[in-house]
């Protein structure tokens, strides 16, 4: 049981915990889970953590297979510039490893930013809060369990 799981079974809603054997040497972990879980890559959400302005800290979930758009998520929370936070802070900040950050049961509640592609789904995949486990649920009780906006913050991958 995680924080992330955790929140989702106190809050009532409707989901689906989903394990896998995480292999260490895989470089992408959303892709990984993806691949193993047979899902499509569209519906796989990463969970990043920037830094806005050199200020505040925020989330955004969007497609593993897609690059986080610095620019669109600076717009989206109002801030100037947006830039990827240093891993120690993300672990101290979310309470989570890299590779295994869930938006859900984070030790500190960031603001946070669903991609809007997220919506066209049923369900979504999201970390459950360690490597090798998602949890799938709804986008909109994902939205409202980390009290999220919908925003266009992701970009095709180059």
């Amino acid at each position: 049981m995680t924080p992330g799981i955790e929140i989702a079974r106190k809050a009532g809603i409707e989901h689906t915990v989903h394990e896998y054997a995480h292999d260490p040497s895989s470089e992408s972990y959303g892709l990984e889970a993806a691949e193993k879980l047979g899902v499509e890559k569209l519906r796989v959400f990463k969970t990043l953590v920037v830094s806005l302005d050199g200020r505040a800290l925020a989330v955004g979930v969007l497609p593993v297979s897609a690059m986080l758009g610095m620019k669109r998520i600076a717009r989206a929370a109002g801030a100037k510039k947006a830039s990827m936070a240093a891993p120690a802070e993300v672990e101290r900040v979310t309470g989570y490893v890299l590779g295994g950050v869930s938006p859900l049961g984070q030790k500190k509640r960031l603001r946070t930013f669903i991609d809007a592609s997220a919506a066209a789904f049923q369900t979504i995949y999201v970390s459950a809060g360690r490597r090798g486990l998602e949890i799938e649920l709804s986008p909109h009780d994902l939205k409202a369990l980390t009290g999220a906006s919908f925003a266009e913050i992701a970009q095709d991958a180059e």
